[in-house]
């Protein structure tokens, strides 16, 4: 007989892995309207083929709300980076790690092998008006006269769960798409792959979407160019200089289908200085070239005279549709301090015409926010505590490929449970956003070559697998799920379940409670352990179930 484990989300299981080793999952709480992950761990003996297709069923009282896919391994040449990380990662090597959410082929059957262990990824959806009480879910897998079912008791707690209030975007790279589908950027193909992706972004919590007015001048090494998804048409004609806006209503359209919230515009000035002007493509004599790019100041000459007119044109089209209050501004990502002065040239140009407007960038300098020159800095998670201690208000933090010691992440190598700590931590220190750079950016160091996230997750060992994407390309223009993805939209769900917790207890004996199952929470150290992790939201659940 196969040996099958009920496990949560939050384990991953590698290649060698032992189910043994695993604590398994018989019964857990939830919220009404909230999204539920476990898996269905299983392996054949010795004795059986080295693969035998099962077929996976699910019954039970929430089934009619449950969906499966298979946990599928994808490659890390580079797991961590080999001179910077911590003891809290299941492997350091290079190999194979479980990370794909893939759909279930072979007419619903999940192959069954003796050699290594494979999991069942249970997605139950719990209606916002479900009953409350003990229901049940069970898993099945049966073949050939063999059948093993395994049952996970879930209780269901007469409370909804909040909507969700902090602002969370993950980069939109909607060039990786015309890339990798070969499609021509504003093709019916591409406004229907890229609606697909922003669907699923929304589905996992990511509420504020980058729109890349001009061609974001992200990861784009010096002299080079990303292909153009220009959402803005630019004509010059003499001096003077017009603007059309048709894809940006059909994008904000789109947005509105799918539920973004937030527009997060496109940087108004390159990357790590602030020094030039973003790529723009514009109709001048009747052909289209480049107008501005790495050879034009952003200070000075022709570039801070459009960039003016732009967007004062932009906002006055954006409050004709009502929609510009829901417009989030950047200057320059990831500016250091030797470029300050720089940077605040930059941001001059346009202070006046967004001082009613939220202006942010990822930085790690507090002074950029003590000079005034950054009204919201977005420090990284590992560079947070000055701005802590400062006091900054409506605080927003970021991680990439360097927080990764202490801090969470969501890279391949990192516990579940590990990821999904920093729900704890944004209500702990009420972080009102959160940013991280790679949705689906498929491409290598300075977006020089397209790379495939099947084959290559680290973009030609760019950054440690997980950092880069957290989504993969379907064949039919979909954006299939990572484990990565789905376990930090368990964290927001955590954040939520807090702030409904706090509306009935008080925001100290929340705390309070958390703390003394957890310790002290701080950005610094995480909860690495899938059971202690549990066990941290139940003790919450167990408090908003007993103030009912």
């Amino acid at each position: 007989m196969i040996q099958t484990r009920l496990l949560s989300s939050l384990d991953k299981l590698l290649p060698s892995a032992n189910l043994e080793d695993f604590a398994p999952l018989s019964r857990v709480s939830v919220l009404r309207g909230e999204q539920l992950s476990f898996q269905l761990a299983f392996r054949a003996p010795a004795d059986m083929p080295h693969r035998t297709w099962f077929r996976a069923s699910v019954s039970g009282s929430l089934a009619p709300f449950a969906s499966l896919r298979l946990v599928a391994f994808v490659p890390s040449q580079m797991p961590v980076y080999p001179e910077s990380s911590d003891d809290d990662y299941i492997s350091k090597e290079p190999g194979l790690f479980p990370d794909l959410l893939e759909p279930l082929k072979n007419g619903g059957a999940v192959p069954v092998c003796n050699f290594q262990p494979r999991s069942l990824w249970v997605t139950v959806k719990i209606p916002t008006d479900a009953e409350a009480g003990e229901k049940n879910i069970a898993v099945t897998l049966e073949a050939d006269g063999e059948n093993v079912t395994e049952t996970l008791t879930v209780q269901v707690i007469p409370a909804v769960l909040p909507p969700q209030n902090m602002l969370v975007t993950q980069w939109f790279h909607t060039d990786s798409l015309a890339s990798y589908y070969h499609v021509p950027v504003f093709s019916e193909e591409y406004w229907r792959i890229t609606e697909n992706f922003a669907r699923t972004a929304v589905e996992n919590g990511i509420n504020t979407l980058l729109t890349p007015v001009f061609t974001p001048p992200l990861d784009t090494a010096i002299g080079h160019e990303r292909p153009t998804v220009q959402l803005v048409g630019v004509k010059k004609t003499g001096e003077d200089y017009s603007f059309d806006f048709q894809n940006l209503d059909r994008w904000i359209e789109m947005c509105n289908r799918v539920g973004v919230k937030m527009f997060e515009i496109s940087h108004l000035f390159s990357q790590w200085g602030a020094a030039h002007a973003p790529k723009i493509m514009g109709e001048a004599d009747g052909k289209q070239v480049r107008l501005f790019g790495w050879e034009s100041d952003a200070s000075s000459g022709e570039y801070p005279r459009f960039l003016r007119l732009f967007l004062q044109a932009f906002l006055a089209h954006m409050k004709a549709r009502g929609d510009d209050k829901r417009c989030i501004f950047h200057i320059s990502d990831e500016p250091g301090k030797e470029v300050l002065s720089q940077y605040a040239a930059s941001r001059a140009v346009v202070a006046d015409i967004l001082k009613d407007y939220t202006v942010m960038d990822a930085l790690s300098n507090i002074e950029f926010w003590k000079e005034g020159v950054v009204t919201t800095p977005i420090p990284a998670s590992n560079h947070i505590e000055p701005f802590l201690e400062a006091g900054v208000p409506n605080l927003w933090t970021y991680y990439c490929c360097g927080q990764c010691i202490g801090v969470s992440n969501r890279l391949f190598a990192m516990p579940g449970a590990r990821t999904r700590y920093i729900g704890f931590q944004f209500y702990r220190y009420n972080i009102v956003g959160f940013l991280q750079w790679g949705y689906n950016f498929y491409w290598n160091q300075g977006s020089l070559d397209s790379v495939n996230p099947y084959l290559d997750s680290t973009g030609d060992y760019f950054v440690p697998s997980g950092d880069a994407y957290s989504v993969y390309p379907s064949p039919d223009g979909k954006a299939l799920e990572s484990m990565r993805i789905v376990q930090f939209f368990e964290g927001l769900q955590d954040e939520r379940v807090l702030r409904l917790a706090e509306s009935l207890c008080g925001r100290e004996a929340v705390i309070a409670a958390a703390e003394e199952a957890a310790g002290s929470i701080v950005f610094s150290k995480c909860v690495c352990d899938s059971a202690a992790l549990l066990s941290l939201r139940e003790k919450i659940n167990s408090m908003i179930a007993a103030a009912l």
